[in-house]
């Protein structure tokens, strides 16, 4: 008799998701599933609508990665209008872009994916959330948290306008200028970020490096994939979040493409289950053979290991030293140890405040040179930024008045989506033997997707697909007295 293990909802992550396990006689795993029960039709509402809504359309998919979609919709439309942004506004959006990746991968490593070590993976469920974080390294490490994510989020607030779904992007362009003294402001919590991330860091290295336990977690099989990974970098082959060619390594480090954004398609395509609304990318030309890893399979990976993986290094100098460190670590490269996300992230989390502070420190930034007016009849467009989660794509065809005729959408969680489920599935079937199963061994089992810090209302596009729903009708005691349900 086949036993059900679901772990639904799963937690610490932006969306809706389950893993559901089943157990042989033996109780051992016999299959587990990562699953996506939300679906979110962006790509079908957006058709009709003018193309120059989209960068204030899309950032409404998701209240944790606006920013990233804003600015991919905006690349977008500068490759549809076939207009070159200004010097200056491309400086006020890189700025405000390293902004955005700073506290987000400061959100989740302190808030979502850091409390799995700093409180530990079998610590009580109530234990494990900021809280938990913030009680064991004191409250005035949480204090700073909270504060320099302000600072950054001031940032977003001063060039988008505000903080959640800004509103900056122009085809060719921004809306507004950034000031003298606004500039010295953002120079100065850059110079703040650098010293936080160099602090983050370092509480990386006392709490999860100097445990013994901890590395053999990070490097020890259990979470550990050979696969193909995919990342922007710049013409040097370092890391960039916001501009260059998109390049891949093969299992074995060596580059096995680079492409320009407007090429994706050469390079990736899109597998579908039926158990999930989310799809499954992958390399064309390998082809999809499953959810298995290895040269001769077309899964890839993306965000903070990736992106370090395909590069050469960092473009600055105290993120190059981390970068330097912790591949020394883990054994050289490419890196396959899917928890070393999280220190990959913290890396990023350094190269993303030098970069603040690079870009506020040059004074042409307040330039009035901030827009070039597009001239072009548009007609299809795409435009590729990196997101916390990873590569994430616009795809945009339009008639002669930009009006939207497609739209697709590879959002840096779907890039990841095959990755996750073998991840889900290997961790299961490791730690789960002879039916012992407690609240620490599902935990840890979440731990196996929660490093790639998923998205799950970004990576919904699936279709056809209805949201699952239950609705209790109770008396005015409370008591049910009817239930409709459009789960089955």
């Amino acid at each position: 008799m086949v036993r059900k293990i679901s772990i639904d909802p799963i937690t610490r992550l932006e969306g809706h998701g389950k893993i559901e396990i089943f157990l042989d006689d033996k109780g051992n795993v016999k299959q587990a599933y990562f699953q996506v029960p939300e679906l979110r039709g962006f790509e079908v509402f957006s058709l009709g609508r003018a193309a120059e809504e989209m960068p204030r359309i899309t950032p409404k998919i998701c209240g944790v990665c606006p920013t990233a979609h804003h600015m991919a919709a905006t690349k977008t439309l500068d490759n549809l209008y076939r207009v070159e942004p200004t010097e200056t506004a491309k400086k006020i959006r890189e700025l405000m872009y390293n902004a955005f990746m700073f506290e987000d991968h400061t959100l989740h490593f302190f808030f979502l994916g850091g409390p799995d070590f700093v409180v530990g993976p079998d610590a009580p469920a109530g234990d494990r959330n900021i809280l938990g974080v913030i009680d064991k390294v004191g409250l005035d490490i949480g204090k700073q948290v909270i504060g320099i994510r302000k600072k950054m989020r001031d940032i977003i607030t001063t060039i988008g306008g505000r903080v959640i779904h800004p509103v900056c992007g122009l085809p060719g362009g921004v809306s507004k200028k950034i000031t003298e003294e606004e500039r010295l402001e953002m120079l100065q919590v850059g110079k703040d970020g650098v010293e936080f991330a160099q602090f983050a860091l370092k509480i990386f290295d006392d709490i999860v490096l100097s445990n013994d336990e901890y590395v053999k977690l990070i490097t020890g099989h259990i979470y550990q994939h050979n696969t193909y990974y995919m990342g922007m970098v710049d013409k040097d082959n370092k890391v960039n979040f916001y501009d260059g060619d998109i390049r891949v390594v093969d299992p074995d480090g060596k580059e096995f493409a680079k492409f320009k954004p407007e090429d994706y398609r050469d390079h990736i395509a899109e597998h579908v289950e039926p158990w999930s609304y989310m799809k499954f990318p992958f390399l064309k030309k390998v082809g999809w053979k499953g959810f298995v890893d290895g040269k001769n399979s077309g899964v890839f990976r993306v965000a903070p290991i990736a992106r370090l993986n395909v590069s050469d290094g960092m473009a600055t100098p105290l993120a190059q030293k981390q970068y330097e460190r912790m591949f020394k670590v883990l054994g050289g490269k490419p890196s396959h140890h899917t928890l070393a996300y999280h220190w990959a992230r913290l890396v990023e989390v350094l190269y993303a405040a030098e970069r603040i502070v690079e870009l506020a420190s040059d004074e042409t930034i307040t330039s009035d040179d901030i827009m070039n007016i597009p001239t072009n009849t548009p007609v299809e467009g795409v435009g590729i930024v990196e997101a916390p989660r990873g590569t994430l794509i616009h795809h945009y065809n339009t008639d002669k008045r930009g009006v939207l005729t497609q739209t697709n959408l590879i959002v840096a969680t779907v890039n990841n989506a095959a990755a996750i489920c073998m991840s889900v599935s290997k961790a299961a079937e490791n730690l789960i033997k002879n039916g012992k199963v407690t609240d620490g061994v599902l935990n840890m089992v979440e731990m196996a997707f929660r490093a790639y810090d998923p998205c799950l209302a970004c990576a919904t596009h699936s279709l056809p697909g209805q949201m699952p729903l239950i609705v209790t009708i109770r008396d005015d005691k409370g008591a049910p007295i009817e239930v409709l349900r459009r789960d089955r």
